[in-house]
């Protein structure tokens, strides 16, 4: 009786020691390996998605700029440009479809942790209704080209914006400055940062015909999606270390004239009106943290918005028709 017990105690002992073993197994590769192929798997939805005219958003960009090249045909080239983001041709989901490839390699990373961050991030930035209010940036771009003949979607006017947040008027394409994917931060000889649009998206300097600088921006910047609710989705480890590094270089020039600087993001502006579920449940700018969700001026990512959310398509209206007379 005693060796059965003795038997049955060591059998037991042999259960609980095999359990504390995978538990302390390391799990993150095989959350990398499963968020990678579940954001394949979106990006091919939301490529589908694209194409069959299912993004409310894309559908607008494309009738909006089709639209304003009538009333504006000098602006074609641009307009062209901005209208790729209805499809799969532009920035924004050539940039996903990047950093999904990048983060397949963990050269790419500090850590783990970092690349398991950024599987994370993707899964939730290829969501459809994310992606759709993403698309409401460039969208706001053309409208405000419009000198008001069109509607904002998913914004308060241009008007009450700049009232409520006491932004300055950067110009067109101003919801796009700080976005990686339209652009970057470049500092000259004297330490001032500059904002440098890529390829055709130049054409915003000649209609603005004035630099944007770094400091002057971080302070009187307006509301867009991406720098007030989207950038910790839509930005990937490497651009993050580029915005820090830009902050960091700006605070220092300040601190050495007895001033202080401020990031950006420390302060979300107001002006987002029906987002998606989606978005709303997401960490605001200003609540990151380099140890919590994410981190202020672009540091090392963290996640704690991983559920799944649905496949839905977006059908939030504008609080005005889309065609306006001013």
């Amino acid at each position: 009786m005693a060796g059965m017990l003795r038997h049955v105690l060591t059998s037991l002992l042999f259960v609980a020691l095999a359990l504390a073993l995978t538990g302390c197994g390391d799990d993150r590769p095989d959350k990398i390996a499963k968020y990678q192929q579940l954001t394949e798997q979106r990006l091919a939805t939301l490529s589908s998605m694209l194409d069959t005219g299912q993004l409310r958003n894309a559908n607008l960009l494309s009738q909006y700029s089709a639209l304003l090249k009538q009333q504006k045909p000098d602006l074609s080239s641009l307009l062209d440009e901005l209208a790729k983001d209805a499809g799969t041709q532009g920035p924004m989901y050539s940039s996903l479809k990047r950093r999904l490839a990048e983060s397949k390699d963990a050269t790419n990373f500090a850590d783990i942790d970092q690349q398991l961050s950024e599987a994370e991030n993707l899964y939730q930035a290829t969501d459809p209704s994310l992606y759709n209010d993403m698309l409401s940036d460039p969208l706001n771009v053309v409208a405000d080209m419009s000198e008001g003949k069109l509607a904002r979607v998913n914004a308060i006017s241009r008007e009450a914006a700049a009232l409520a947040n006491n932004a300055e008027d950067f110009g067109p394409g101003s919801q796009l400055v700080g976005n990686p994917a339209y652009g970057n931060w470049q500092t000259d000889s004297s330490g001032t940062s500059f904002w440098a649009w890529y390829g055709m998206y130049a054409m915003f300097s000649n209609i603005v015909n004035r630099p944007i600088s770094y400091d002057r921006w971080s302070g009187k910047r307006g509301y867009s999606y991406y720098n007030d609710v989207g950038r910790y989705r839509y930005t990937s480890p490497k651009q993050a270390d580029a915005q820090t590094k830009t902050f960091e270089q700006t605070k220092k020039r300040f601190e050495s004239q007895g001033k202080r600087f401020d990031s950006p993001y420390a302060k979300a502006r107001s002006g987002a009106i029906a987002l998606s579920r989606e978005s709303a449940a997401l960490p605001k700018a200003n609540t990151t943290t380099k140890a919590g969700s994410t981190a202020n001026a672009g540091g090392k990512f963290r996640s704690n918005y991983s559920k799944d959310s649905s496949f839905r398509n977006s059908s939030h209206r504008t609080t005005r028709s889309v065609r306006r007379g001013k």
